[in-house]
């Protein structure tokens, strides 16, 4: 086994790894994650998933702003002499002249089958494009984003209606499992890397707010997958009266109408092709509320138009 493994994640996606690495006895010297965040509300520094799970399991941990010429993490992996490093979630880039420094490289867990969905936001994407299969790839990282050699891949099915959340997890605790297995043979130099197809990757670039708005223009099938891509955040939302609706859950149908027109008083709206009824729900600076309940203060009516 390793003597030495260097951890780098931040995401609730990164906890269940950790975890598994823990509880199977990998040394971890040291876990690197992002540095806390000040909160909306005030001045409360939030810190990361891993950074809490980390202290909680008395491992050391470190949070540099950023890795790129930052001459002391240079030397404190220099001296640190690691056998691997894994990467999963970090939000950080790695620069050249770290990935020098352990024996057996660096390893990254992404929530893709690459070369498709290189990238900031795979899990999102792949929802918000109806793909019906996705995974988890085992990848050496070099100078380039997610373009490094492939060891192993793993697939998982996407389900219909689940969302972003759902499908990290499920994607998480696979990685959990397979990646004891991945560690074992790169110590046993029994796993080969292949280069990726470049001709066949996709990107799925960072999820920005605006994206959240939904377009009724689009066919159901769409409005839907941004909705349970954008699960929980941003968001998918509609226009009412000048108030901002989140839609957090719906459910497709087959009634036609004009697009963004409610057709029903159980908040049923038309798309181009189909339309969506809406399961759960939150108003603009409201609490979350499941229809049944959101109903009975509703202002959107039928013959409601929404943009």
């Amino acid at each position: 086994m390793f003597k030495k493994i260097v951890f780098m994640g931040t995401s609730y996606f990164a906890v269940p790894i950790l975890k598994s690495l823990y509880q199977n006895g990998y040394p971890i010297s040291v876990v690197y994650t992002q540095p806390p965040k000040k909160s909306n509300r005030g001045q409360k520094l939030n810190k990361s998933p891993i950074n809490l799970f980390s202290e909680n399991i008395s491992l050391n941990v470190r949070t540099p702003k950023v890795l790129k010429n930052n001459n002391e993490e240079e030397l404190y992996l220099s001296e640190l002499k690691p056998d691997l490093v894994i990467v999963v979630s970090y939000g950080q880039i790695i620069p050249e002249n770290l990935l020098k420094i352990p024996k057996n490289g660096f390893l990254n867990v992404h929530a893709s089958l690459l070369p498709k969905w290189r990238g900031a936001a795979p899990i999102q994407r792949s929802i918000m494009n109806l793909d019906k299969v996705t995974g988890i790839s085992m990848m050496k990282i070099n100078e380039n984003l997610d373009e490094g050699p492939i060891c192993k891949q793993y697939s998982l099915k996407i389900t219909e209606n689940m969302n972003s959340e759902e499908l990290s997890d499920k994607l998480s605790i696979l990685a959990s499992e397979k990646i004891l297995d991945i560690l074992d043979n790169i110590y046993d130099d029994q796993i080969k890397f292949k280069d990726q197809d470049a001709s066949k990757a996709t990107y799925a670039k960072k999820i920005q707010k605006i994206e959240g708005k939904i377009n009724w223009s689009e066919n159901a099938d769409k409005v839907v997958g941004k909705i349970n891509g954008l699960y929980p955040f941003p968001g998918a939302f509609f226009l009412f009266n000048g108030e901002r609706y989140k839609i957090l859950k719906a459910q497709k149908y087959y009634t036609k109408g004009e697009p963004g027109e409610v057709i029903s008083d159980d908040l049923e709206i038309c798309c181009v092709d189909g339309s969506i009824k809406v399961l759960t729900i939150q108003r603009e600076g409201k609490r979350v509320q499941q229809i049944n309940e959101f109903l009975l203060g509703n202002q959107i009516r039928k013959g409601s138009k929404l943009i």
